[in-house]
């Protein structure tokens, strides 16, 4: 697997790259680690009642307490941690990942007759109400508001449907089986795959669509005309009317979001906490610099008043409540922010030449200003920029740009793209 943790914890194809050999004594570490009574959660994956036993016996082993939280999304996870006081928990998915993988977000023994016991817990009631008590529901219900769900037959399918009725909608699903060989879309929602919410939207006249990855800690939104709004879309949305609300704040994001953040933030006189790429890096910052509010590009937006933790339910919520507030369609609210040309690309890079390929490419590119952060993030004067680097989780490189006109940031694209190509071959020859 090359490099064992990822952005985001350990990821693999079941019974290959991740065995249950691997998940035992991941989880035996991390429970030593962690402490007595540690959570366990998992997705809809065909693998994952395996992996949770296997979890489950390497924290046993260790003298944990398990409590088994069930099939649930990672956020509600994270949630029940905090909720119940627990030491901590480990979460059974791979996200956005094919059907095929699986993986665990973790961390050598205790005497036999220390050994802990396992206790099922429900926590999708206490979450659901959390989530509930962050926005104005009673506003939300008086609209009357239509919302067309796709969960991706993922566990979004638990509780989004649960949240978008407490609020009064009138919900419509698609793809709302929970199924973990994910038959009606790949789990990774993206324009290409939401066709079926697109045609759900436009037939029943919804206000809003919104469709969630795997382990629904991330949602992506359709106006009512059917239309795909990236990530930073809707984070930019929201991140408009917190700083309404708090004027003057601080915003943590990645320094893969776009220039649409910087401009709602700094407009309402904030300002932005950059961090590296990945929401665990994005949910730090913000506990440790007491930051309320952050998110990434991809459709993770952090609201700290529930959970400093990135959640695609809670992210539903927010945009409920400010369509009702504003008491304007979807579509003219986005076209409020500032818009700008994006891009995004990938080359194939074997990951064990990745920190050679980087190092390599430092020493090619040229730009008025070189970040060095997280990869290489060239900025130019006239607020162009163009991000890579080598991905956490897959044998690739990524490509992020944005420009002001699509030419520009098609042009950033191509040039970055065939020299990143060029420095790989270079390297694997």
């Amino acid at each position: 697997m090359g490099r064992l943790f990822g952005t985001n914890g350990v990821r693999g194809v079941a019974n290959r790259e991740l065995t249950l050999e691997l998940v035992t004594r991941l989880a035996a570490s991390c429970g030593s680690i962690l402490g007595k009574d540690t959570a366990i959660g998992r997705d809809g994956r065909v693998t994952s009642p395996l992996f949770r036993d296997a979890a489950a016996s390497g924290l046993l082993s260790v003298g944990c307490n398990v409590h088994d939280l069930g099939i649930l999304p990672t956020p509600t996870l994270q949630y029940a941690v905090k909720h119940l006081g627990l030491d901590g928990g480990l979460m059974i998915t791979a996200s956005h990942n094919p059907p095929e993988f699986n993986g665990v977000k973790v961390i050598a023994a205790a005497e036999w007759d220390h050994v802990g016991d396992v206790r099922r817990t429900d926590v999708l009631d206490p979450y659901v109400d959390s989530v509930v008590s962050q926005v104005d529901s009673a506003l939300i219900r008086s609209k009357g508001l239509r919302i067309a769900i796709d969960p991706g037959n993922g566990v979004g399918t638990l509780v989004a449907p649960r949240v978008a009725h407490r609020l009064g909608c009138g919900v419509y699903t698609v793809n709302a089986e929970l199924d973990g060989r994910f038959p009606g879309r790949q789990s990774e929602p993206r324009p290409d795959n939401l066709g079926s919410l697109r045609e759900l939207v436009k037939a029943t006249g919804a206000d809003i669509g919104v469709a969630f990855d795997g382990d629904a800690d991330r949602s992506i939104f359709l106006d009512e005309k059917g239309e795909v709004l990236w990530g930073d879309r809707s984070f930019a949305l929201i991140a408009r009317e917190y700083m309404g609300k708090h004027p003057g704040a601080r915003v943590a994001t990645a320094v893969s979001s776009s220039n649409a953040i910087v401009d709602v933030v700094e407009g309402a006189g904030g300002s932005i906490h950059w961090t590296r790429v990945g929401s665990v890096d994005v949910s730090r910052a913000m506990v440790e610099n007491g930051i309320d509010f952050g998110g990434e590009e991809n459709g993770g937006v952090m609201y700290g008043p529930h959970h400093p933790v990135r959640d695609g339910s809670m992210t539903m919520a927010l945009i409920l409540g400010i369509v009702a507030g504003r008491g304007l369609p979807l579509s003219r609210l986005v076209a409020e922010l500032p818009t700008y040309a994006q891009a995004k690309d990938k080359v194939s890079c074997p990951n064990e030449i990745k920190q050679r390929v980087l190092d390599a490419l430092r020493a090619k590119v040229s730009a008025p200003r070189v970040e060095t952060m997280d990869g290489l993030k060239l900025v130019f004067p006239d607020g162009s920029w163009i991000l890579v680097r080598p991905s956490g989780t897959e044998p690739i490189f990524r490509l992020y740009a944005e420009s002001a006109t699509r030419p520009n940031v098609e042009k950033l694209v191509s040039e970055n793209k065939r020299l990143i190509e060029e420095t790989v071959k270079s390297f694997s020859a």
